[in-house]
């Protein structure tokens, strides 16, 4: 437990960047789910929002420092691979 006066706020303020980071992963996390689903079942039209909708996501997680560039670009890679497999 810290002492020192800045030392507790920089606990407070790390408690505060960890929640956001986490619910911005959660975020992305549900959208990359919610579209693999969609794909699974072929639902071309909705897996096509869907996409859009997860790599939004992933952008954002990227912009805030969440994940690396090269993670996001890779995830959405990925995912972009599923949805032609789905579509063709």
């Amino acid at each position: 437990m810290p002492n020192i006066k800045s030392a507790k706020k920089r606990v407070k303020v790390i408690e505060k960047k960890t929640l956001r980071n986490n619910m911005i992963k959660s975020g992305y996390k549900s959208a990359i789910k919610k579209f693999e689903e969609a794909a699974a079942a072929g639902k071309i039209e909705d897996a096509k929002v869907l996409f859009s909708e997860a790599t939004k996501k992933i952008d954002q997680a990227c912009t805030k420092g969440v994940i690396v560039k090269n993670t996001a670009a890779r995830k959405k890679s990925s995912l972009s691979k599923k949805l032609n497999a789905t579509m063709a």
